[in-house]
């Protein structure tokens, strides 16, 4: 199965089990991401999104927090948070920043 087979419910891991801070990788409307939700000193994730461009294009760049709440109590909550990002991100470079297009 491709990550580009992949909804925004399915990540999928992009590093070995043991790696400290688990990649997954998420295609939506043709864009890649990279994205984790590394645990912090104080013991919250914070979620972190990384777009790996589109199509052939390369480019990594490393999507800003888009909310003063980047601290969730779950990981599972960090990474829904950040799939969620890379959404509006996309929207808000190809509709009329709704989610509409």
């Amino acid at each position: 199965m491709s990550t580009q087979d992949q909804s925004p419910t399915g990540p999928v891991p992009a590093s070995t089990a043991g790696d400290e801070k688990q990649r997954h990788l998420f295609v939506y409307r043709g864009w890649r991401f990279a994205y984790s939700a590394p645990r912090m000193n104080t013991g919250v994730y914070r979620p972190v999104v990384i777009c790996l461009g589109q199509g052939s294009d390369e480019q990594e760049t490393m999507l800003p927090n888009d909310t003063d709440e980047i601290a969730y109590a779950t990981e599972a909550e960090a990474l829904r948070h950040a799939q969620q990002q890379a959404m509006r991100w996309v929207h808000d470079r190809t509709g009329d920043g709704r989610g509409q297009l």
